[in-house]
């Protein structure tokens, strides 16, 4: 069977009205069209030397009017490349500072001191189910009309601030310098914080269905009195949707319920999630073994590749050596991102799939293509798609239905997100420099480039993994920096030194 390029002839510059046609045949390897063209060479063969035609019009292939496209080669070069070079700097990262990568001391840390009261953090996230009982108690009254939905309006706001405030309190009190376990607990009380607000919110929403079916079943008897036209009773057809919302409600009002949302790995409240019908050990063996894995080797780069890069930047950073700065960014660029990817799919992969295949919870849409984001915009709305739904459904939706801009929402939704980016840091560090606040709040310009300049394409794509690349080793570099001096001082960040 003949190819369907081999009867092709190649585009002539001057063939302008055929160029998509003609264009498309050359996306393939002359290599993999090599036997194709088999009978026509026997048949240039049996020509004279005179008879053969050498030339004809063409475009060299590097040309866009060639109409090639197949670089495949070059992609493959590229990752050759890529290795090759960050194998070089892994292997000058060995020598210069040994085997840094200490496993006995991750564990000393959880060993150092038995005392309860030295594990603040764990008691932190033992305490919180007292808010989390308080939440139930408060929607069990609700529902039975002791109080009114004003009393709702209040409490949820005062429960997630103060929700919110106690680790605060407690973090910056506690004489532990190591922040690590500070970000997991207050992680936790993040997370449980938003899922109050759906909580309270799907609730709501379930009172007022009924409260509205109510007055519709009483506004049809008052028209079947007055009339059997149905048409009259057209208007309140999409009013009876809430039908489905309102019979689900109170029964989801139980113990089990809500601690299954709280554990279940969503942000959105639902009062029937998708259940799978069994728990795969397979699966679930896979998923614990790549968490194992990927966190001793996530753990094992940090050690030996970022901190002495970190550490090394102090100097530099002090001194304002711009060149020198500017290096170290580079230096820590790659390690860092490495990491943050490999995270990625260890938390976003790895973890929730495990979370959610113990609980049988179906909806495994915990990230899309991000990869492929050719906006900021579109990258926000891909790579954390928990945080996306609940940002929609519980931010930006409530603001335009009560007549605010979507500019505005866009905006209220990236103030939150860059305020818990930054509550993240800044207290398990006991500092405030807001370096994090002010990289996502430059998220909304870099949004509109993307987005109305560059409209997306390639060199959208380019610039969303640039922003990621570049920035993340600057915050840290930043927020490194001025820890070191506020636990060491100034004089000792200059001194200080880790083999430069």
């Amino acid at each position: 069977m003949r190819h369907p390029n081999s009867g092709r002839r190649r585009r002539q510059p001057s063939e302008a009205s055929n160029g998509s046609s003609i264009a498309s045949s050359r996306r393939s390897s002359f290599a993999q069209n090599g036997g194709n063209g088999t009978s026509s060479r026997k048949s240039s063969e049996l020509k004279g030397p005179c008879e053969r035609v050498i030339h004809s019009a063409q475009d060299s292939l590097f040309s866009t009017s060639s109409g090639w496209t197949n670089f495949r080669g070059f992609f493959n070069l590229s990752i050759l490349l890529l290795v090759l070079s960050n194998g070089r700097v892994a292997l000058e990262n060995v020598i210069k500072y040994g085997i840094l990568i200490t496993p006995l001391q991750w564990l000393a840390t959880f060993v150092e001191d038995y005392s309860f009261t030295s594990w603040p953090n764990l008691g932190l996230i033992l305490g919180s189910n007292l808010q989390i009982l308080t939440v139930f108690g408060v929607e069990k009254i609700l529902e039975r009309g002791w109080v009114g939905n004003a009393f709702a309006a209040v409490f949820y706001p005062l429960m997630v601030i103060t929700h919110l405030t106690i680790p605060v309190v407690v973090t910056l009190k506690h004489t532990s310098k190591n922040p690590l376990w500070s970000v997991a607990m207050m992680s936790i009380y993040v997370i449980e914080s938003l899922k109050f607000i759906s909580y309270g919110h799907v609730n709501y929403w379930a009172r007022d269905a009924r409260r509205k079916i109510s007055e519709i079943k009483s506004q049809v008897t008052e028209l079947a009195r007055k009339t059997s036209d149905p048409k009259q009773f057209w208007d309140l057809k999409e009013d009876l949707s809430m039908h489905q919302m309102a019979s689900a409600y109170p029964s989801n009002l139980t113990i089990f319920n809500i601690y299954y949302f709280m554990a279940a790995p969503t942000l959105c409240y639902e009062f029937k999630f998708p259940r799978t019908p069994r728990i795969r050990k397979r699966f679930l063996i896979k998923r614990i073994v790549e968490l194992i894995f990927l966190s001793f080797l996530i753990a094992a780069l940090v050690q030996q590749w970022v901190v002495p890069t970190v550490r090394n930047s102090m100097r530099p950073l002090s001194e304002m050596e711009f060149s020198r700065c500017l290096e170290r960014l580079l230096k820590l660029a790659i390690p860092n991102h490495l990491i943050w990817l490999i995270f990625f799919y260890t938390f976003f992969h790895s973890f929730l799939n495990l979370v959610a295949e113990i609980l049988r919870f179906a909806d495994r849409e915990f990230y899309r293509d991000f990869w492929n984001a050719e906006t900021i915009a579109y990258f926000w709305k891909s790579w954390n798609i928990p945080v996306h739904r609940f940002a929609v459904r519980h931010i930006y939706m409530p603001m335009t239905r009560n007549r605010f801009s979507k500019m505005n929402a866009f905006f209220v939704v990236f103030f939150v997100s860059a305020f818990f980016h930054e509550y993240l840091v800044s207290v398990p560090l006991k500092m405030f420099r807001l370096w994090s606040y002010y990289g996502m709040m430059g998220q909304i310009p870099l949004s509109f480039l993307t987005g109305k300049v560059i409209r997306g394409g390639r060199t959208g794509n380019i610039i969303v993994w640039l922003s990621l690349i570049v920035g993340q080793p600057l915050a840290i570099l930043m927020y490194g920096h001025d820890w070191y001096v506020l636990n060491f001082g100034l004089t000792a960040a200059r001194n200080h030194t880790v083999g430069i």
